[in-house]
């Protein structure tokens, strides 16, 4: 059987195919990408992070999800955690070290429990956040996205436990008939102010995780003893006047007992909730800045 040989036909110059550029009227109204020169004194790009907030929902989502998974009880932790400790707490500070006579006419287990409720809440969202970056070392190094997110998630995620949990107390509060006021309506001001200090702690930590990995090590340490120089398990107004200049330097003294004045309806000091919050917005500043600082090189040694 014989086949036919190939023929190279050779095209002739006006047979060539001619790529014209599109006209001038195809083109969009306005650019698709800007770019600018980064501007030194904005701390925070606000118009960027809007622009990725489905991200952060997800992320938050993301951690929820992750935190209760392969557990029995679920999210029934977030109530489990701040009911033992406050039982531990009555058992060992209200009887044995006596307390519960400096708590007033509040019983020591739920005066215990508005302290722990602020307190687990800050010390979860300082942990998570502080280990964040290093936990989403493959998520940075793929995709470009405002890192910040990512501490910001950790911090949101732990705000649904603080939910939770808040059920819990308004569930004491019946069963020790204590009567629902109105200072109750700044409770969620006080849940933005620790969230502010919170997230700004974390963010810098975690920014100096990335670099130095001995945080993570110091991190529950650290924790700790924060815990005992905060008004977690005593009231603040047991301290000497020396002393409560100095117990007024730690942020989360105005918090925790602003938190308590809301909850119970007494007298609030303002002194040290103004303290803690400049205390906590300078701090959120300062680590937004030294996160942009150091955020360049998150993908080189993450």
């Amino acid at each position: 059987m014989s086949t036919s040989a190939t023929k190279n036909i050779p095209l002739e110059p006006s047979a060539v195919l001619k790529v014209s550029p599109s006209p001038p009227d195809d083109l969009p109204d306005e650019p698709l990408v800007t770019i600018e020169p980064e501007k030194s004194w904005r701390v925070i790009d606000f118009r960027e992070l809007w622009t990725y907030r489905e991200l952060l929902f997800f992320l938050t989502w993301r951690d929820v999800k992750v935190r209760y998974k392969q557990t029995l009880i679920g999210v029934a932790w977030a109530i489990m955690q701040p009911l033992l400790t406050m039982a531990i707490f009555t058992v060992f500070f209200g009887r044995l070290a006596g307390l519960a006579a400096h708590t007033g006419s509040v019983p020591y287990p739920i005066f215990a429990l508005a302290g722990l409720l602020p307190w687990t809440f800050f010390a979860s969202a300082l942990t998570f956040s502080g280990n964040s970056l290093v936990s989403s070392a493959n998520l940075i190094t793929k995709v470009y996205f405002p890192r910040m997110i990512i501490p910001a998630a950790a911090v949101a995620a732990g705000v649904v436990d603080l939910a939770i949990a808040f059920l819990l107390f308004l569930g004491m509060m019946v069963y020790y008939r204590l009567p629902f006021t109105w200072t109750m309506l700044l409770f969620p001001v006080f849940v933005v102010l620790i969230s502010v200090l919170a997230l700004g702690a974390g963010m810098w930590l975690s920014a100096l995780n990335v670099k130095y990995r001995d945080i993570r090590f110091a991190l529950p340490f650290l924790i700790q003893t924060w815990m005992f120089v905060s008004p977690v398990i005593y009231p603040a107004s047991m301290a000497s006047p020396k002393l409560q200049v100095l117990l007024r330097l730690n942020p989360l003294t105005g918090i925790i007992e602003g938190y308590r004045s809301a909850m119970f309806g007494s007298a609030f000091d303002w002194g040290a909730i103004a303290i803690s919050t400049l205390i906590s917005f300078a701090l959120l500043i300062y680590a937004a800045y030294s996160f942009r600082r150091m955020e360049k090189s998150f993908a080189d040694i993450v």
